[in-house]
């Protein structure tokens, strides 16, 4: 055999431990997914103005009218006042 040939055979053989190996762990109920996977601790909130989705923990939330409005910047949140102002 030459030694292009062995080296193949070693790479097909390694690639196929990898692959045996890996199928076994997902039989364990150990999986890449699982281990990945992060706890949801926050709602997404649009923001009434520029539409963007943001963590409501993170929002500048103002209340209007007994509803409460979450906003990704003062900017958009002072915009918005001004808007409900206007309304009035």
């Amino acid at each position: 055999m030459s030694p292009l040939r062995i080296l193949i055979l070693a790479i097909l053989l390694y690639i196929l431990f990898r692959l045996l190996v890996g199928a076994r762990r997902n039989k364990k109920g150990v999986s890449a997914k699982t281990q990945r996977e992060v706890p949801l601790n926050d709602v997404l909130e649009e923001d009434p103005v520029c539409h963007k989705l943001v963590p409501r923990q993170q929002a500048i939330q103002y209340q209007s009218q007994g509803k409460t409005y979450y906003f990704c910047s003062e900017k958009c949140c002072t915009t918005f006042s001004k808007e409900q102002g206007e309304r009035k």
